[in-house]
């Protein structure tokens, strides 16, 4: 789930100038933000109910984000991991604390955390005495990141065509078959790799006794359980991490986009056992864990691990599916389906999405485009009640200028 989509949407910018011509970007040029809100460079407010893909999870220029960046850039941005970081123990110490792991990486990306946790579960094996066992099975309509391994590890034929010959080790099985999954693991499988929403494959939940029927596999067959939190994490479904609402949890996980509340960093979250085999010199990383990605990290912990927020995330939740259940009663035409967790939301458009995102882009509000003709609302996870309700609000016109012009076409 360490989202990239190359498609922002309709009305994409000409392919001109010095960039790669990889991404189609829709003609808006922000300037700042505040809170939940995107302002254009000729002062256009925009409701940011994209987040940067789910990144912005504490809104633009927090405060509290903003003078921990300032503090440690009057200090020292950058030392390698040939030392030690300060930011990087307490930041760990924090997660780990918090979560089912011992022992955490630090990565500069959700497709480096996801690198880190393939390369994590083969060494556990390798390291144990099986180094046959180095297969990976992830399921049908994953996203798992742009590196070579972890397209491969989606195996989506649209992100794999052109790179050459699929990278080995990964098998993929139908979404929700918990048989086809079964029969799919063979003495060379080393992880299940899943995510507990699928974000870019449109919103798609994983049943929680799914989830729970993995980690019985796992036991059973002496396997590692991999979740893909980068989307789903650090208090987007209203718990810090998804896994949290199964009741049971992974051996390894991927964590990126909230944690750095739109400074670039991932992590690599495992337990002591899994990541036993992960021992001086076999993996490494430059950028990763910089000081200046500690500091904003910890901002966001600050924040996120603060009493009553998660309450907060759930409280403004109720109002989010509520009112989206009113609108998909009223516009059947145009939405087909809510979909999601906490403030992972997921409208299914009836109408094109395209033709849904540029309604609300009309509106002032600005949404993700996902698989399965779905648009995606992730708001900041500071959004108010009062926000939300102008979302919807947005929404809504967006609803009936699409309902009117499908009207007129009858």
């Amino acid at each position: 789930m360490a989202d990239n989509a190359p498609h922002a949407g309709p009305q994409a910018g000409p392919q001109t100038g010095p960039l790669f011509d990889t991404f189609s970007r829709a003609p808006l040029r922000f300037e700042r933000g505040e809170g939940v809100w995107l302002i254009t460079e000729t002062g256009e407010r925009y409701l940011d109910f994209g987040a940067g893909v789910a990144v912005t999870s504490v809104g633009h220029s927090h405060p509290h984000m903003v003078d921990a960046i300032k503090t440690q850039a009057e200090k020292v941005w950058h030392l390698s991991n040939l030392y030690e970081v300060a930011g990087q123990e307490v930041l760990a110490q924090r997660l780990t604390d918090a979560t089912f792991a011992d022992k955490v990486f630090f990565t500069n990306s959700g497709a480096e955390a996801l690198e880190c946790a393939i390369k994590t579960a083969r060494r556990y094996h390798y390291t144990h005495g099986h180094p046959e066992k180095f297969r990976i099975i992830t399921f049908e309509g994953a996203f798992h990141g742009r590196t070579l391994a972890t397209i491969a590890a989606g195996g989506q034929a649209k992100y794999l065509e052109g790179f050459g010959p699929k990278v080995e080790g990964f098998d993929q099985v139908p979404f929700g078959d918990l048989e086809a999954l079964k029969a799919a693991i063979t003495p060379e499988t080393a992880a299940l790799l899943i995510e507990p929403i699928q974000g870019e494959g449109g919103i798609r939940p994983v049943e929680l006794e799914f989830l729970r029927a993995l980690r019985a596999l796992c036991e059973e067959h002496g396997l590692l359980l991999i979740f893909d939190e980068v989307q789903t994490g650090v208090g987007r479904t209203g718990k810090f991490f998804a896994y949290e609402w199964s009741g049971v949890a992974p051996d390894i996980m991927a964590v990126a986009k909230g944690i750095g509340g739109g400074f670039p960093f991932g992590a690599c979250l495992a337990t002591a056992e899994a990541a036993s085999g992960m021992t001086a010199g076999v993996h490494g990383t430059t950028y990763g864990g910089n000081p200046l990605a500690m500091a904003c990290g910890n901002a966001v912990l600050d924040i996120v691990l603060a009493d009553d927020f998660l309450q907060h995330v759930r409280d403004v939740t109720l109002i989010f599916r509520q009112g989206l259940a009113s609108l998909k009663d009223r516009y059947p035409d145009v939405i087909e389906d809510i979909r999601g967790e906490g403030l992972l939301l997921g409208v299914k458009a009836k109408v094109p999405s395209t033709d849904l995102l540029l309604a609300m882009r009309a509106e002032h509000l600005l949404g993700v485009p996902a698989g399965d003709n779905v648009i995606r609302l992730l708001p900041p996870l500071v959004v108010t009640a009062e926000e939300a309700r102008e979302g919807l609000a947005r929404l809504e016109k967006a609803a009936e200028a699409l309902t009117t012009k499908l009207a007129k076409s009858a």
